[in-house]
């Protein structure tokens, strides 16, 4: 039996949109392509029905109490001091997940430590993907 192949946590499309730092081609890749999502635990596959959103590790600030999504075009972006865990996601899921949860979100941060970070209010990428 032939082993399942594993999926490449990483976006060469939203890399090279972070690259040129140009927003248009940062929505493209989030809406046509995949996107790693840090998780506070690893998902199990036997619950398919589970809610997705639900481990998505998130970023408060201790000052502020600000809340931020990261993402990353490639896992080895993350940096080590949040959860090893990732998941990769599409943009219908980070539509819904920001209609879901956006209220609380203030911004979203690309690839944050580098090599090409970028940040955008959590509004205005559910307005990207809503076009």
């Amino acid at each position: 039996m032939a082993k399942k192949k594993q999926p490449s946590f990483r976006s060469e499309q939203l890399a090279e949109a972070l690259a040129e730092q140009d927003m248009a081609k940062v929505a493209f890749a989030l809406r046509n392509h995949s996107f790693v999502v840090p998780l506070m635990k690893p998902r199990t596959g036997d619950k398919p029905t589970a809610d997705q959103s639900a481990d998505v590790w998130l970023y408060r600030a201790p000052d502020t109490g600000k809340v931020a999504l990261l993402l990353f075009s490639d896992a080895k972006n993350k940096p080590d001091a949040l959860p090893p865990f990732v998941a990769l996601h599409r943009g219908l899921w980070l539509h819904d997940f920001l209609r879901t949860h956006g209220a609380e979100i203030d911004t979203v941060f690309f690839d944050i430590a580098g090599p090409h970070p970028l940040q955008a209010p959590a509004s205005e990428i559910m307005r990207v993907l809503d076009i």
